[in-house]
């Protein structure tokens, strides 16, 4: 039988001649979809299983459509099954090659079905093997920033606002801020998890069927919590892509943000941390450059995950009820962001654990910039009643004082700070210092080292449970 001919046969007897190229390049999905082959032979095994308990169809016929489907999988993960555009998407190849294998009872398997809910299903059930791999990525990341925050908790480093040195913090304190992040991005998958664990398989094309199916029984099999309750909004739903795809596009910020701190940290200006070989690359003519192109990759590839959410949002925008052919757009979206934000994420975790911290050079840049400030500021409050407003004058005067002198305010002599404020004793200096500065620092959350610890033990029981 000619191609064309098999091209016709699954389309039915409107149509009496095969698709014009053009049209058979523009319709056809089988380059991308084809992903979702184990996906689909899985919800095609339960639907055939539901339609023989419920007699629909001959327990002799499921056995030849399981037994066929099973030969067909085999065939695809060995490399020899051969897709066809022709017969343009993997529920079609899959189908036409049944008919090959088994004969007329491949027929009977597309009984109370629609390609419209087998696609809803198998993008389903792929989505939701992919969250799950993502949200160990994710555990994956925390569990190294919880290991150098642990290693860290004591690291003095600047914290900054607007990329000027602000206050004295701890390396173990920034990067449980991370954990903090991807946590959140942990959370958000398992709601999202939650949120699309309902089967549209059996709304068929838009309006249900009027065999007597069993839904319920064929989301148990695919593992679903229980069927999706309304079956125009079954076939034409992608919430959960837009899901997955605005998740992806909030942890790819956050990997988006990490990056670029590395980068601007790996820098000589900088030197607070040094990349393995593993995660660098040189320079096609200066010998002396390690550059941070992972890192960098990391956060260009963050414009190509936004890209696709933009992308997919745009395309749901004016799509009434029920199912368009634009919804076809929607698989290259999801399969590319997946593979982009598992290598991004794969990426950061080995540069987090790899990564080597130069606690001098953060020392050194915890102190400039007059970053214990605030402390003075505080201790005026607190020791000596001043109103703050009052207390941020005093300080202002001693950190224009040590500007003029060029030392940092711990070089001052108590004179010149009694000048400033007779009511100054030689106490202010047990603040003055980035360590005695983070040490203080012991509201919940905050950056003190026993605080920093108390978090990473907190964290770490909780990931063991996530």
């Amino acid at each position: 039988m000619s191609k064309d001919k098999t091209s016709n046969q699954m389309w039915g007897g409107r149509f009496a001649s095969g698709p014009a190229a053009i049209m058979e390049a523009i319709n056809a999905s089988i380059g991308f979809d084809k992903k979702l082959y184990a996906q689909d032979i899985s919800g095609s095994l339960a639907h055939s299983e539901m339609l023989a308990e419920t007699g629909i169809i001959s327990a002799d016929d499921q056995a030849k459509i399981a037994h066929g489907l099973n030969t067909i999988l085999k065939e695809i993960e060995g490399g020899k099954f051969s897709f066809s555009t022709q017969l343009e998407d993997i529920h079609m190849n899959i189908e036409a090659r049944l008919a090959e294998l088994i004969g007329p009872a491949a027929g009977r398997l597309h009984t109370a079905r629609s390609r419209n809910d087998q696609v809803a299903v198998d993008l389903r059930l792929w989505v939701k093997d992919e969250l799950a791999r993502v949200a160990e990525a994710l555990k994956g990341l925390i569990a190294a920033f919880l290991e150098r925050a642990e290693e860290h908790a004591a690291t003095v480093m600047p914290g900054f606002t607007h990329m000027q040195a602000a206050q004295p913090v701890t390396f173990g304190h920034h990067c449980m801020a991370y954990v903090e992040m991807f946590a959140r991005d942990l959370s958000r998958v398992r709601d999202a998890m939650a949120r699309m664990d309902e089967s549209p398989l059996g709304a068929a094309a838009l309006a249900g069927t009027s065999f007597p199916i069993d839904r319920h029984m064929t989301a148990r099999a695919l593992g679903f919590r229980e069927p999706t309750r309304n079956s125009l909004d079954s076939v034409s739903d992608r919430d959960f892509a837009l899901e997955f795809l605005s998740i992806s596009a909030i942890s790819a910020t956050h990997l988006s943000r990490l990056a670029e701190e590395i980068v601007i940290w790996s820098t000589p200006q900088f030197g607070f941390v040094r990349l393995s070989d593993s995660f660098s690359t040189g320079s096609s003519i200066m010998p002396q450059k390690k550059n941070p192109d992972a890192a960098e990759l990391v956060r260009g590839k963050t414009g190509r995950v936004n890209g696709h959410l933009v992308g997919l949002l745009t395309l749901m925008k004016g799509l009434p009820l029920t199912y368009s052919k634009d919804m076809q757009e929607d698989k290259e979206a999801v399969f590319d962001t997946a593979e982009t934000l598992d290598l991004m994420l794969a990426a950061m975790t080995g540069m987090v654990r790899d990564l080597t911290v130069n606690e001098a050079a953060m020392k050194k840049a915890a102190g400039a910039g007059y970053s214990t400030a605030t402390d003075l500021a505080d201790w005026l409050v607190r020791t000596l009643g001043l109103p703050f407003r009052e207390a941020h004058h005093v300080t202002g005067r001693a950190v224009a004082l040590a500007e003029s002198r060029k030392v940092g305010l711990e070089k001052l002599a108590l004179e010149e700070l009694q000048s400033i404020h007779p009511g100054i004793t030689d106490n202010i200096f047990s603040v003055l210092s980035v360590q005695n500065s983070v040490k203080s620092r012991t509201s919940f959350g905050g950056t003190a080292p026993s605080e920093v610890r108390k978090q990473v033990r907190a964290w770490k029981k909780r990931l063991a449970k996530a």
